[in-house]
């Protein structure tokens, strides 16, 4: 276990620095940092006082190592339009997104891994296409849509939700619904194909043959090897959702990191969003390298594959 933990941990690292380097050279590729960051009304004066402050006047690969030598030790620089060191942006709005983030991800597991188990148990039933409908709905429905019909029977025609805001806990709930329900279909669909295809495999009739009680043969022998993708495609999804709460959080006005991005974006303030497209990146290699730990403990057999 030791030496597989090292191998991804040494892969994770790889990828990580390969990430930092997209992010920092594809924002610069769309032309000149300090242009964009002065504005439409600029002067020539006003773009080279930008280009001297944020250091855009020296070599791009100098300016890459002083950036990467910051962020490891958690200094992004100073927000252009803020005023206020990046660190301390995404500090104060990241939980925010990852506590977001989390709850839905709980929602979507909860409500796609039963239905995802009782479709293949009962295939072809009722709660079979009931399961595949809700499945087929989550994929065709655009979030922002779903989001802007909650707000209007929840807390409009009904107000028992907050439509805005993150005071209180009651302000995470439709947000959750909508970030969970995109999720859903996914790890739905692949839970039942697991199930499905372990179900069919000899072993389990062969626990059936031996009169193993249908309950411990569901839990302890089919839903532990069905389980093995749902565990990839879950971290995948919790990625997707920190980089898709930008319009989430937008529509119900929570201050999280997705906010701060969309708000980084249209200002230009290039410090932030490259901030903020790293941090998000690492987090989802750290996703996929706990999904990978997680699924060599389920099944010892990855570990030497």
């Amino acid at each position: 276990m030791s030496v597989f933990l090292l191998k991804r941990m040494g892969l994770a690292i790889v990828v990580a620095l390969v990430v930092s380097l997209f992010s920092f050279f594809m924002l610069r590729a769309a032309g000149d940092p300090a242009i964009a960051m002065a504005g439409e009304g600029a002067t020539a004066a006003d773009i080279e006082f930008i280009r001297q402050r944020f250091g855009f006047d020296r070599p791009v690969a100098e300016q890459y190592l002083s950036w990467l030598g910051g962020a490891l030790s958690g200094d992004f620089g100073e927000s252009s339009y803020f005023a206020k060191p990046v660190s301390l942006l995404i500090s104060e709005r990241l939980p925010v997104t990852l506590g977001l983030g989390l709850a839905a991800l709980v929602f979507s597991i909860l409500l796609a891994v039963p239905l995802g188990m009782l479709a293949a148990v009962y295939p072809n039933s009722i709660i079979d296409r009931f399961a595949l409908t809700l499945s087929v709905l989550g994929q065709a429905m655009p979030n922002f849509w779903f989001a802007l019909m909650l707000i209007v029977v929840l807390a409009v025609w009904y107000p028992l939700l907050p439509a805005s805001g993150n005071a209180e806990w009651r302000n995470f709930i439709m947000p959750t619904i909508v970030l969970g329900y995109y999720a859903t279909p996914a790890i739905m669909r692949l839970t039942r194909s697991g199930m499905l295809e372990v179900l069919g495999a000899d072993y389990i009739r062969t626990a059936h043959a031996k009169g193993i009680p249908a309950r411990n043969i569901l839990f302890k022998h089919a839903m532990r090897n069905a389980i093995l993708p749902v565990v990839s495609i879950a971290s995948v999804q919790f990625g997707y959702m920190l980089g898709g709460s930008i319009i989430i959080e937008s529509i119900f006005a929570l201050h999280g990191i997705g906010q701060l991005a969309w708000e980084s974006i249209s200002r230009a303030d290039l410090p932030t969003v490259q901030a903020i497209v790293l941090v998000l990146s690492l987090i989802y290699v750290g996703l996929n390298l706990a999904a990978d730990l997680i699924n060599a403990w389920l099944d010892p057999r990855i570990r030497i594959a």
